[in-house]
């Protein structure tokens, strides 16, 4: 057999909702693979049943050793929507994978509610940080969220209520596709269902007020959204810094001497593709970084406490690197410029005469770019105003060929 593994997502109607195609698949498998529910949810079938062990792929031996076999993996709704699919594309040849997707819970829900799925911001939050949220809370939009069980509404519902958002609406819609389905709605300000099923997404229409926390959507975010010491990459120059880093879908950046953490979160707030490493010596602002990282919607930023270059071993190779905390140990720089992919960027903002001098050094050396930043604000002088500098910041931009 080419494709004798099959995929089969089935939903809350059982069998009853599964097409000829995909029934088939079922009752000509020798081994049918599931998480109990999906077990019984497609019972009776001929093949011998398998319950996922933890983590399922430890089970993905056992299927391999059944190759050229019929052997059926059944998976709610979409397998590859937040399920086994991509696991199982990664492990076995897609020659060898038949899949037959059913409706998702997203898909369910916005049918429901009538949303279009297109205009709808996705996320699951089902063992994965409730802040990934975050990110999506704009005005007006709409949010379907995987939840992680029963207590996951109330727990949405106090994070919108926390940030200003009281007036957005709550949609929990319960055991979707199947006869026990329910849809309660409730604001964010009001007290939840206290007898949520654990199988439930919650879906959101973010309502604003003036005192929302919706983050701006453009780079530089306001440094006081950002618990620091003092040691932070200023809005103005984070948003040149960011505008040099030139984030594309996907990449990886290290930011080293973190300090706060404000580049690296801002550079994975732009996209949620979007991954990245801070680097920093102190454990009192490594543990900062991550506060902020959870505070402003990047739960998912990686903190290593640690001084470079030594704390580069064993990273994923970057696309993007900063410095903005001094030009490091001995050999630092070149540690990075080697560490960096082909065509890869290279950052490093000074302040310190010495540290400008090092990289007026590494400009003549291996060219790139070098900018002068001078910026003033506004400041009482007396009784009137005038401008203030700030300190000179001189940034080097290397792209590595």
């Amino acid at each position: 057999m080419t494709q004798w593994l099959s995929i089969v997502g089935i939903g809350e109607d059982g069998r009853a909702g599964l097409s000829p195609a995909a029934a088939r698949a079922l009752d000509q498998a020798r081994i049918v693979w599931g998480g109990r529910r999906h077990l019984a949810l497609a019972a009776p079938f001929p093949g011998e049943a398998r319950a996922w062990p933890s983590p399922p792929e430890a089970a993905f031996a056992g299927i391999a050793a059944a190759r050229g076999e019929p052997v059926c993996v059944l998976a709610s709704g979409d397998p590859f929507h937040y399920g086994i699919g991509a696991q199982l594309a990664r492990a076995f040849a897609q020659t060898e994978i038949a899949a037959y997707p059913a409706p998702s819970s997203f898909s369910l829900a916005a049918a429901r509610l009538g949303w279009p799925l297109q205009d709808c911001a996705l996320v699951s939050v089902h063992g994965r940080p409730l802040e990934r949220l975050l990110r999506h809370l704009q005005p007006g939009a709409r949010v379907l969220a995987l939840s992680d069980g029963a207590e996951s509404p109330a727990r949405i519902a106090a994070l919108l209520a926390a940030r200003g958002l009281g007036a957005s609406r709550l949609h929990v819609c319960e055991r979707l596709g199947g006869s026990a389905e329910r849809l309660r709605t409730f604001g964010a300000d009001e007290t939840p269902p206290a007898d949520v099923d654990p199988l439930n997404l919650v879906a959101i229409e973010v309502a604003t007020g003036p005192r929302a926390a919706t983050p701006s959507l453009a780079p530089g975010l306001p440094d006081d959204l950002f618990e620091n010491d003092g040691q932070i990459t200023r809005a103005d120059v984070r948003a040149l810094t960011l505008a040099a880093l030139a984030p594309r879908r996907g990449e990886i950046l290290w930011d080293v001497g973190a300090g706060s953490g404000s580049v690296a979160i801002e550079w994975t707030l732009r996209d949620p593709a979007m991954r990245a490493v801070a680097i920093e010596r102190d454990p009192a602002r490594a543990a900062r970084i991550a506060r902020n990282a959870r505070a402003l919607g990047a739960p998912d930023l990686r903190v290593i406490e640690g001084d470079a270059p030594a704390a580069f071993a064993g990273l994923p190779a970057p696309d993007a690197i900063f410095v903005g905390g001094g030009a490091g140990g001995e050999g630092m720089i070149e540690t990075a410029i080697a560490a960096l992919k082909p065509g890869g960027r290279l950052v490093v903002n000074a302040v310190t005469l010495e540290t400008q001098a090092l990289l007026a050094s590494l400009h003549a050396e291996r060219g790139g770019g070098l900018t002068r930043i001078d910026l003033a604000e506004a400041a009482p002088v007396g009784r009137f105003r005038g401008f203030r500098a700030g300190m000179t910041i001189v940034r080097w931009r290397w792209d590595k060929p």
